[in-house]
């Protein structure tokens, strides 16, 4: 595993070193190594296992998904200042202040003196604080907690469910947010594996045996895709995906390969995907209303593709085609190399989220982790969580506008402040000379920025009313 580690970061980053920095950074990976060695040496998990081969795994996960050298550095190294005497400062001093700050984000804060809820709450907001500035911090939390779920057997069952609740309350709708899809459904899968167990016993054998009686024709169906690409001399990538234990695809069990199945096609180019869909619908006919296209937009669940439905021979199939590139986006999200993170956005749900009545907004979050794009009158794109109201818009544009909005005018008609948006509604906001702010408005709003705001309004009136009597 250190040998792969070390090819993928090779890989992934050599290109952009010299030489002489490509034998630096090997060599501080090799003393990373050994000071997670022998820092854990005689540190044993409950299953018995040496401990050193978490922060391992964690490490390979982290290298996977195109995280850094400092990345690596710090996901072999999250668990020695919680764990062993060494302290945060002698990983600053032998590994620079860069692995220092991403080690303290993984570190849980420690008090004698307060609850064990109130230190799980104190740890959250230290983590999203370091993660504005840093959202490495976020990613390595994520391969951290999927090594944990994955090996979370030894534990007692009602911890293993409290390890589960919290995932999928926090990490699962963080892990959309950043756009790391395929890291959302796996932590999510590993959590309901610990909620549900029967009835991931059941998915499992089920899909199966599913599997098993349809490989052959979904090959077939493969090859003749395979063949009429190579006739056109277009270079495709053809995978399996078949959907992970989640609890709608578990009431969906029953349809089959319909609700099951996604038949991925990559290609080189975004000008080769749409030829690529051409050819798909020439040999197998497609399913009216079923063809999504978001090459160009990432979609409200966070991926870049053309989706579309074909009757494949006795099947019904969902077919994605995307680009090589766009794929290790919808993959790793924020991590994939030539995107550029919306980093403004997600500093500004992050605050948003630690300004909230609780300790940390989870429903907020939850909210937040699919997301639309309205737009301007002028036409400047906006984009907000899914089920945000017209009032959520205008909160959106400026606080001030939110406060004096009276109603919206969505596609050109009146809509009350209530309305919920669409994907690719554009949205106005008439506005009254005097705040109209009102209790209800709590229940119109989705966004953290708009309760907030509603929130201290009602708060100042209140305090305002007060003095005059």
């Amino acid at each position: 595993m250190i040998s792969e580690i070390m090819e993928l970061l090779v890989t992934h980053y050599g290109g952009g070193m010299t030489e002489q920095q490509l034998d630096s950074s090997i060599t501080l990976l090799q003393k990373a190594i050994d000071l997670a060695r022998t820092s854990h040496e005689g540190q044993f998990r409950k299953s018995g296992e040496p401990y050193f081969f978490h922060p391992l795994r964690v490490s390979h996960l982290a290298a996977r998904h195109w995280m850094d050298f400092n990345s690596i550095f710090a996901a072999l190294l999250h668990d020695v200042v919680e764990d062993t005497p060494v302290t945060l400062e002698e990983v600053q001093e032998e590994f620079g202040e860069e692995v220092a700050v991403l080690v303290n984000g993984l570190t849980k804060a420690s008090d004698e003196n307060l609850s064990r809820e109130t230190l799980k709450a104190k740890t959250y907001r230290k983590t999203v604080l370091l993660a504005i500035e840093d959202v490495r911090v976020l990613c390595l939390k994520f391969w951290d907690r999927i090594d944990n779920l994955q090996t979370i057997g030894a534990l007692a069952p009602n911890k293993q469910k409290l390890i589960a609740e919290e995932t999928r309350a926090i990490y699962v709708p963080l892990a959309r947010h950043l756009g790391m899809g395929r890291v959302s459904s796996e932590l999510e899968a590993l959590s309901l594996r610990i909620l549900y167990p029967r009835r991931y016993r059941r998915y499992r054998s089920t899909m199966e045996h599913l599997r098993e009686r349809v490989d052959p024709k979904l090959r077939r169906i493969r090859s003749k895709f395979q063949n009429a690409a190579e006739k056109q001399k277009l270079d495709v990538l053809i995978r399996d995906r078949w959907r992970p234990f989640s609890i709608p695809a578990a009431k969906v069990l029953g349809r089959g390969v319909s609700t099951l199945y996604t038949l991925e096609i990559q290609v080189d180019r975004t000008m080769d995907a749409y030829l690529a869909l051409g050819l798909l619908h020439s040999l197998f006919p497609p399913i009216p209303g079923k063809l999504r296209d978001h090459l160009h937009f990432t979609s409200q669940f966070g991926y870049q593709a053309i989706k579309t439905t074909v009757q494949a021979n006795e099947y019904r199939m969902r077919v994605e085609i995307t680009t090589r590139k766009l794929a290790r986006f919808n993959d790793s999200g924020v991590l994939a190399p030539g995107f550029e993170f919306r980093a403004t956005n997600f500093r500004g749900l992050m605050r948003s989220l630690l300004e909230g009545e609780s300790p940390f907004d989870t429903e907020s979050l939850r909210l937040a982790s699919a997301s639309i794009q309205v737009y301007t009158p002028a036409g400047d794109m906006r984009t907000l969580p899914e089920g945000s109201s017209a009032l959520d818009f205008a909160f959106e544009i400026h606080e001030e506008l939110g406060l004096h909005a009276r109603r919206a005018r969505v596609n050109g008609q009146t809509r009350l402040l209530r309305y919920r948006l669409l994907d690719g509604d554009q949205v106005a906001i008439e506005a009254s000379a005097a705040p109209e702010v009102l209790p209800k408005w709590l229940d119109w709003a989705v966004t953290p920025k708009a309760r907030n705001a509603i929130r201290r309004f009602l708060r100042s009136r209140v305090k305002g009313d007060g003095k005059n009597d």
